[in-house]
């Protein structure tokens, strides 16, 4: 079986209102899907985080040309050669593009087989992850924390355990929006802050600070990915575990803030960091720090999808949570592109199904994604 054809499809969809978090206002989101098709009528489906355009640009110019025509099967053996290729930019569109088509052989790779690609990975240790809802998300002034106890009632009837709500808007505003939520919510529904890179290590720590009686299990990225010594600051000083590194795009970098001593929590993104491949490499560096590690999602179905089958095979660290990491984050912005194979429910429990399907479990065909392709362009033999 060889490779034949590369799609690529640049997808952008309006938000009816304006919301984002510290660091972005979104008033549309964008994306990139690839479908690599072989000579026996298999597709597998990749996705490409935050750079589409520089991402299918690159995969246009650099990396096509190394898998066309080549077993996906070998996909360990493209991803060296895709890291070999990619010169001085090893942390931004380069590896977003080579964890879409990553991510993408590896669907193949586990079609070929008949199996998940959980169980390519050597078998799912867990069937259900634990799901937690990301959002709500900041508004536009006056009152930018102004719908969070509405949404989060309604994440709650949607049987969510955990909420991820946005912060970043003043230290002192983030503890009242945070202590209202446990007031809210009670003692057992997890609650956990995410900054999005928004303040310096000063503000992190005072914000932390008036967080404090709402028993945090983490607040995320509270300052820039690239401050260190603020990282190192901000875990020193807080009360609450540090998570963070979806920004991050190689073992490389997670090495250098885990050297540091910052993260409690990592939070690679699969569209980022290099796919599956790049994840294991950044999930043995956890494991040699003794810290759990989980994906973080914002994206489409096939990032989803994906980060699912990762969870599954990744192994159980307790938390303090009222269940063992890794958990699986749930966009709650409108969203159509999460939304590709369907809706996701929530058990009782709290919990997502792993598709135990072949590939990532996704039965995705392009026409699906008519409605928001805004271009599209093919590489082939």
């Amino acid at each position: 079986m060889k490779i034949i054809d590369i799609r690529g499809f640049n997808l952008s969809f309006p938000l009816a209102e304006p919301m984002g978090n510290a660091l972005n206002v979104f008033r549309k989101r964008d994306a990139l899907l690839i479908q690599i098709r072989t000579d026996r009528g298999l597709s597998g489906w990749g996705e490409a985080g935050n750079s589409p355009h520089a991402a299918g640009a690159f995969i246009r110019a650099r990396l096509a040309g190394l898998i066309l025509g080549k077993s996906p099967a070998e996909y360990g053996r493209h991803f060296q050669s895709m890291c070999a290729s990619i010169g001085y930019d090893r942390r931004g569109a380069s590896m977003m593009a080579i964890s879409a088509i990553d991510i993408a052989l590896h669907d193949l790779a586990a079609q070929m087989h008949g199996i998940s690609v959980a169980a390519l990975m050597g078998g799912a240790v867990r069937n259900e992850v634990f799901a937690y809802a990301s959002g709500p998300f900041v508004r536009m002034q006056p009152d930018p924390y102004r719908e969070y106890q509405r949404e989060v009632d309604q994440y709650l009837s949607l049987n969510f355990k955990a909420v991820k709500p946005r912060g970043g808007v003043e230290p002192r505003a983030d503890g009242i929006m945070a202590n209202a939520l446990r007031k809210q919510v009670g003692p057992d529904i997890g609650i956990m802050v995410d900054i999005n890179q928004g303040y310096t290590a000063a503000a992190a720590i005072r914000a932390a600070r008036f967080m404090e009686e709402a028993d945090l299990l983490w607040i995320e990225e509270p300052v820039q990915p690239e401050d260190i010594p603020g990282y190192q600051s901000f875990a020193r000083a807080a009360r609450v575990a540090t998570a963070g590194g979806e920004a991050l795009g190689s073992v490389r970098a997670f090495r250098d803030f885990l050297a540091a001593g910052t993260f409690d929590i990592l939070q690679p993104d699969l569209s980022i960091c290099g796919g599956y491949s790049g994840f294991r490499q950044i999930w043995a560096l956890a494991q040699a720090y003794d810290l759990p590690i989980m994906p973080h999602v914002f994206g489409t179905a096939v990032n989803f999808h994906a980060s699912l089958q990762m969870s599954a095979v990744l192994d159980p660290r307790r938390g303090g949570a009222c269940a063992a990491y890794p958990f699986v984050e749930y966009d709650m912005m409108h969203n159509p592109l999460l939304r590709l194979a369907g809706t996701p429910s929530v058990t009782r429990h709290g919990m997502l199904t792993v598709p135990e399907g072949p590939g990532a479990g996704l039965d995705l065909q392009p026409e699906q994604l008519e409605p928001w392709i805004t271009d599209s362009w093919s590489e082939h033999l």
